[in-house]
C-alpha cells in the first residue's frame, strides 16, 4: 500500500510562516513538510491553466495535486447538464500533469442519490491518464449495495469521511484500488483539532483499508490544527507493524 498525507489547501500556520525562507512561497514550504495537496478553491473560482502550471512547477517531482470540482457542478446545476462546464475544467487542470493524481466531486448533503444522473454525469467526465475520480456524496441515498455496485462499474472511488454523516460514510467505498479518506475536524467542522487517540484510530483504519493508492486528507484548516494532525498522523503510521509506504 502507497499512502500520501495531506492538507486541504497549503495556507501556512502562522507559527510556521516565521520558519520559512524569505524567497519560499507558501506551496514550496508547505511541499518540504507534505507529499500531497487538495486543491479547494478551485470549487469557488476558475483558475487558468498558467496558474495550475505553475504550481506544478513549484512542487517536487514526487509531489501530487488533487483538484475539488466546481460547486456550479455540484451544488448548482447537481451533475445535470454541466458537460460544457466539465471539459473547461479538465482542460485547465491537465496542465497539472504528471502530477495530477485525483478530481474530487463533493455533493450537498440535499442531494438524493440518481441512477441516470450518476452514470450519465461520471461517463460523461473526461478521463486523464494517471487520475482518479473520487466522489464525496452526503445523502444517505448513496449509502447502498446498488450505490457502490455502480461506483464499481464506472470506476469511481468514494470518499472515506470524518465526521460521517450516515453509517458507511466513514469507510471508503466504490473503486477500491484507490482509497481517499477526508477529515473535516470534529466536533466542529474545519476547526477541531483530532485527539492522539483519534488519529491513532484513524491510522488503524487506513492500514487496513484494501486499496493500492491511498490518500488521507485534513480539511480541519480554518484554525490550521490540520497541519499538526497530519504530522501526528503520519508518526502514527510509520509505527510498527505498518506494512505500508508513506509519502
Amino acid at each position: 500500500m502507497r499512502i500520501r498525507v495531506g492538507l486541504a489547501g497549503w495556507s501556512n500556520p502562522p507559527d510556521k510562516r516565521v520558519e520559512r525562507n524569505s524567497d519560499q512561497t507558501h506551496l514550496a514550504y508547505y511541499a518540504a513538510h507534505f507529499s500531497c495537496v487538495e486543491i479547494n478553491s478551485s470549487f469557488y473560482r476558475a483558475h487558468q491553466s498558467a496558474t495550475y502550471a505553475r504550481w506544478r512547477d513549484a512542487t517536487p517531482a514526487p509531489f501530487r495535486f488533487s483538484v475539488k470540482m466546481p460547486r456550479s457542478v455540484t451544488h448548482e446545476s447537481h451533475l445535470k447538464r454541466c458537460a460544457a462546464e466539465v471539459a473547461r475544467f479538465y482542460e485547465d487542470i491537465a496542465a497539472l500533469q504528471p502530477k495530477l493524481t485525483a478530481v474530487l466531486v463533493q455533493l450537498p448533503p440535499s442531494l438524493e442519490f440518481n441512477r441516470r444522473t450518476v452514470r450519465t454525469f461520471f461517463n460523461s467526465v473526461p478521463r486523464l491518464r494517471g487520475t482518479r475520480v473520487v466522489c464525496e456524496p452526503r445523502h444517505p441515498s448513496w449509502f447502498t449495495s446498488s450505490v457502490e455496485s455502480l461506483f464499481r462499474d464506472i470506476g469511481v472511488s468514494r470518499v472515506a469521511a470524518d465526521p460521517a454523516r450516515c453509517p458507511g460514510a466513514e469507510v471508503p467505498g466504490g473503486a477500491r484500488r484507490f482509497a481517499y479518506f477526508r477529515w473535516h475536524g470534529s466536533p466542529h467542522l474545519y476547526y477541531s483539532k483530532y485527539s492522539q487517540a483519534q488519529l491513532a484510530a484513524f491510522a488503524a483504519t487506513v492500514s487496513k483499508a484494501k486499496a493500492t493508492d491511498t490518500w488521507c486528507v485534513f480539511d480541519n484548516t480554518a484554525r490550521h490544527a490540520a497541519w499538526d494532525d497530519a504530522l501526528t498522523f503520519i508518526a502514527a503510521l510509520r509505527t510498527p507493524p505498518a506494512m505500508t509506504t508513506i509519502f
